[in-house]
């Protein structure tokens, strides 16, 4: 990127720069969030702020009170008073500034994981067909990378916070300390020098000081401006290099980068020195062009504010306007000063530059849910008699022109056997997901008992189905809250289901039971588990619920023959009075179900029993059956006879 190209994007970027009432307004509702998930952070933040701002003010006019004693009278009485008050009083602050720091640190051991609670808290309260939108992950990776990569986001908001403060309270323990420095007259006998008391002079050399002091952080800030207002290209480089640079110590990917090289593939990425943090990459080149210029005449100027405030301060010191003891309190002060009106700029262009990206997340948290939740109560019924209807039911996803399912009309009632068989795309796993609820049609309506499911309660509605999705989840917890899905449990009742499932004699086998960790992350004595294994305990995850729906979505696909026969021979103690949906491609499974339904093309083609559909040799069943005959008929039985 060539000079003229990058001066272009800058002023792009420099576009996204937003007000100082937005800046403002942002940062409120920032501090606002901050203490609603963390409500001590704020205070035992901003009290070590306050104390470690002003009391370093004490022992600098206790040392000036010293040196002049010195040069002065040198009562010793007096020296001894003082040095005493010294050494009492920086212990006295030491202590007390311990106490608070170690408040503060508590507190912030727990401040990454009450933030990092804010976005999944939301994720949690998202309607699903958001959070399955791409775009909602995009935006929440942004978010991520700008907190851990840059550092931008609400974690800067709070320190920026904090730096703000103590900057404005070093500037007023400063002025307070610096006063005298510009009203003490330097004597009428001084000759030339007594231009130090001419209020212009005065006046001057204070313009200068408040010039400096601005025009070192402002030059700071811009130097920043290019990192920060480039935020997407240093995010694609940070996400690059969290899968390249960490793919080594994966353990899933520790097989295929041995037999395929794929360390070969990671080099090619890693050693690229064209990449955005490297010597060839972007920020290399603005480092070198003009972010280095600022950065650098930021400190040459900063230098400048010392020269000018030693020069003054030392000629009224020669003039005799005040001895070395108070030329020690104002030079040590003004250099605070100095320090804090520096930090108070700088901050404020900080602050200014981050209310982007706390605006992003502000944003991301707005996100508006699209689904009505409902308020009717879902029917406790003891009978569990339950009926669902889909009345010409289409569906397409957002931002897709292709509807995924069209004119779906169907019906079934609690306690049957529902299979959902079709092709990869047929339109199985979006019936699955309207059925539950986690999108809504986009035409017509489904009906439980004859209601619309969009008037129910959304949380209620849910509660009674149970699924068993293809690629579900376990936590590295013990096995027997993976089952109930909660801290407390049922034993009993967690031993029975895992029974049922199949997982009773690898349980017998656990050396700590339901206590059993699903891996070693979190404990030494887990155990891993095999992927039929993992498969048994959603299945038995799914029948701890108790629902009157339960929907497996290719339950027995990570099993071997037996443990699929054992599932099946038992399946009707299983699943009891449930309703049982399946989304299958093994179709020997549909031999145990009451009704079929076959998708293709995003339409249901064909509904009824296994006998029936496959006797029909036009259907789209039968051709689906045949495909796979080869597996159910030409294996030989024991007598050498084929099996049927």
């Amino acid at each position: 990127m060539n000079r003229k190209s990058s001066k272009k994007k800058q002023k792009t970027n420099d576009n996204k720069m937003l007000s100082w009432k937005e800046t403002w307004q942002i940062n409120k509702m920032a501090l606002l969030l901050i203490h609603r998930s963390q409500s001590g952070l704020i205070a035992t933040s901003l009290m070590p702020c306050v104390w470690s701002a002003l009391t370093p003010y004490v022992g600098i006019w206790l040392l000036a009170l010293i040196i002049d004693e010195l040069s002065g009278s040198r009562r010793p009485q007096r020296l001894l008073t003082l040095v005493l008050a010294t050494l009492i009083s920086s212990a006295l602050i030491s202590l007390a500034d311990a106490l608070l720091k170690k408040r503060k640190a508590v507190e912030e051991e727990c401040r990454f994981y009450y933030l990092r609670k804010i976005t999944a808290d939301k994720m949690m309260d998202m309607d699903f067909c958001i959070v399955d939108n791409p775009d909602t992950d995009r935006k929440l990776a942004q978010i991520l990378q700008n907190q851990s990569g840059g550092g931008w986001g609400l974690i800067r908001a709070f320190r920026l916070m904090e730096e703000l403060l103590t900057a404005i309270l070093t500037l007023f323990g400063g002025i307070a300390m610096t006063i005298t420095l510009f009203t003490s007259r330097v004597p009428d006998n001084a000759g030339t020098l007594t231009i130090l008391n001419n209020p212009l002079f005065l006046a001057l050399i204070i313009a200068v000081m408040l010039a400096v002091t601005y025009i070192a952080p402002l030059l700071s800030n811009k130097a920043d401006s290019y990192y920060a207002f480039n935020s997407n290209i240093h995010t694609l480089a940070n996400r690059l290099f969290g899968h390249y640079g960490f793919m080594g110590k994966r353990k899933e990917f520790a097989a295929d980068m041995r037999i395929y090289r794929q360390d070969k593939l990671c080099e090619k990425y890693n050693n690229d020195k064209s990449g955005a943090f490297c010597s060839q990459g972007y920020f290399a080149k603005l480092a070198r062009g003009p972010m280095g210029l600022y950065s650098g005449a930021s400190g040459a100027v900063s230098v400048m504010f010392t020269g000018v405030a030693y020069l003054f301060a030392g000629l009224k010191a020669w003039a005799g306007a005040f001895g070395v003891g108070m030329m020690t309190q104002y030079v040590s002060s003004i250099v605070r000063l100095a320090g804090g009106l520096s930090s108070f700029i700088g901050t404020l262009g900080q602050t200014r530059i981050n209310a982007t990206f706390v605006k992003m997340l502000l944003d991301f948290l707005e996100t508006p849910n699209v689904m009505y939740q409902g308020s009717l109560t879902v029917e406790k019924r003891n009978d569990r008699q339950y009926e669902i209807e889909f009345q010409d039911v289409s569906f397409r996803y957002p931002g897709n022109d292709q509807y995924a399912l069209r004119h779906v009309n169907m019906k079934f009632t609690v306690g049957r056997r529902l299979a959902v068989v079709g092709m990869n795309g047929s339109g199985k796993t979006t019936f699955i997901k309207l059925l539950c609820r986690l999108y809504d049609p986009t035409e017509g309506r489904i009906l439980l008992n004859g209601i619309d499911i969009r008037k129910y309660s959304y949380r209620e509605y849910l509660s009674i189905f149970s699924v068993v999705f293809q690629d579900f989840t376990l936590t590295d917890l013990p096995l027997g809250q993976n089952v109930a899905a909660a801290m407390n449990y049922d034993g009993s009742l967690a031993a029975s289901c895992l029974q049922k499932s199949g997982f009773g004699d690898r349980l017998d086998r656990l050396p700590d039971g339901l206590e059993t960790y699903l891996s070693k992350r979190l404990n030494k004595n887990g155990m891993d588990m095999s992927g039929g294994e993992k498969q048994k305990i959603a299945l038995a995850r799914a029948l701890y619920r108790d629902t009157p729906f339960i929907i497996l979505d290719e339950p027995t696909a990570a099993l071997d023959p037996l443990a699929e026969a054992e599932i099946y021979s038992n399946f009707n103690a299983i699943i009891k009075d449930k309703t049982a949906i399946y989304i299958s491609h093994r179709l020997s499974s549909c031999k145990f179900c009451d009704d079929i339904l076959v998708f293709d093309s995003g339409a249901i083609v064909q509904q009824g029993s296994h006998d029936v559909l496959v006797e029909d040799t036009a259907g789209k069943y039968h051709e689906l059956w045949q495909a796979q005959a080869q597996y159910y008929n030409s294996q030989p039985n024991p007598q050498g006879s084929p099996a049927r």
